[in-house]
């Protein structure tokens, strides 16, 4: 290959990773920003040098470094320009929002000047940039000084599934499933709150970036990501000084580097763990090595938490089980990794009052991740996985376990394992999707985090 055309390919392969995992629709994504980066031009000049510096013709026998591409912040994200002609900050949004909503109420009149001259007010179901129900994006990871109570991201990730692919776009499914909820019009009538209105501040901070070419740096990327967002503030100090991340996945191996950000922060977390797969394999079933980069995947990322020491082993639960196992001793074996199990078949013996008792009986008071698999669903109501399980809980059940949960001590969550390739023309998985992110927000909102002992 000549040397001008070998140039050439890998900086586009280096756009093209840049621009892989989008959150927002903008053209290509080509603007992708840094904290020193301030238009377009700049970033284009900054993808031009950073190509050349790492793949110059007379420097075929070097690589770029692998932790250049976990660390670097204009590659630790994939996020689009800033959208700050809007607003000025999200806090400017917050409180337009508020503002618009009391003139709005039932018992109040506004002028049609407001929708006119007021950005927020003007925006609808159909315009505005991709993000979770219309929240203001912010790049959350160039601007370390950001405060925020809860923030959803991104994990544009499929490099772990078995069966079908696509998870990658997940959270761009999710978005657009969210897009009909506004944030003028939040309010959850069972849980009574309304999470956009309420004592958090809460952003969408668009996706991390995750290399779609190596599996390992991938799942790094994810954890140097998440850690980066835990640190920043909060708005709300007296709620919490760590914030909380709703993840929207990708597929599930992902919680396994969010588990390890977690634990450098709250220890061993008790995990509530929705799906129909217990997702706790040993590597030895397949005849691979732990290590081996083939034992890292969205069936065995539950073996490797529960041997690193990452959850509350004997207090974290699976819910919605019901796949085939491998043998017999399948559920003694996860027992012996600290799990307990609901099968979905239960529900009609106990209903969904004892689902709910089960949960809450195991994890007790202690800090709790919430991981929700898709598949959870039956789908019937969510065929956009890959790896549907048929006899699943409905859409209405498994919102109804959620709102059951209130009070516990949420310190993050995940919806992961959206296919938007195999939904049906009405979206009704990332509907689905959507609106379980909300239930496990509005379970956020009400309940901040409690420190334990």
């Amino acid at each position: 290959m000549y040397p001008s055309l070998s140039l050439t390919v890998y900086a586009l392969t280096i756009l093209n990773a840049a621009c892989a995992s989008p959150m927002l629709p903008s053209f290509m994504r080509l603007a992708v920003s840094d904290a020193t980066i301030h238009s377009p031009d700049d970033t284009h000049a900054t993808i031009h040098s950073f190509a050349i510096n790492n793949a110059h013709p007379d420097n075929r026998q070097g690589t770029s470094d692998k932790d250049d591409f976990a660390i670097d912040s204009m590659f630790a994200v994939s996020e689009s320009p800033d959208d700050s002609h809007a607003t000025d900050s999200p806090d400017d949004t917050h409180a337009t929002i508020h503002s618009f909503a009391a003139k709005a109420n039932t018992h109040g009149k506004f002028d049609k000047d407001d929708l006119v001259s007021n950005p927020v007010a003007a925006d609808s179901l159909y315009a505005g940039l991709g993000t979770f129900a219309h929240l203001p994006y912010v790049q959350c990871l160039q601007n370390t000084s950001l405060t925020y109570d809860i923030a959803f991201i991104g994990a544009p990730f499929d490099s772990g599934v078995s069966y079908r692919p696509g998870a990658r776009f997940g959270p761009v499914a999710i978005r657009e499933g969210s897009r009909r909820t506004l944030l003028t019009g939040g309010y959850n009538v069972p849980q009574k709150v309304d999470p956009f209105r309420s004592w958090a501040k809460v952003l969408d901070c668009g996706d991390i970036f995750m290399t779609p070419f190596d599996k390992d740096l991938a799942l790094r990327q994810l954890q140097y990501g998440y850690a980066t967002l835990l640190n920043h503030p909060t708005a709300d100090i007296e709620k919490g000084t760590i914030p909380r991340l709703l993840t929207m996945g990708g597929d599930h191996t992902i919680t396994l580097p969010i588990l390890r950000a977690l634990h450098a922060v709250y220890g061993p977390v008790s995990v509530i763990h929705f799906d129909s797969h217990l997702d706790s394999w040993s590597p030895a079933i397949v005849g691979v090595d732990p290590d081996d980069d083939s034992a890292m995947n969205h069936g065995m990322y539950f073996w490797h938490a529960s041997k690193e020491g990452l959850i509350n082993k004997g207090a974290s639960i699976h819910a919605g089980i019901r796949n085939n196992l491998v043998d017999a001793h399948g559920y003694e074996e996860d027992q012996e990794l600290g799990f307990r199990v609901v099968e979905a078949r239960e529900i009609d013996d106990i209903g969904i009052r004892g689902v709910i008792e089960r949960i809450r009986e195991c994890v007790g008071d202690n800090y709790v991740y919430l991981s929700i698999d898709i598949d959870t669903l039956d789908p019937a109501f969510a065929p956009a996985t890959g790896t549907p399980e048929s006899g699943g809980w409905s859409s209405r059940e498994l919102r109804t376990i959620l709102r059951g949960l209130e009070g516990l001590n949420i310190v993050g969550a995940d919806l992961v394992e959206v296919s938007p390739a195999y939904d049906t023309n009405a979206q009704i998985t990332a509907f689905a999707a959507a609106d379980l992110l909300f239930e496990t927000l509005s379970l956020m909102v009400r309940q901040p985090v409690k420190q334990t002992a």
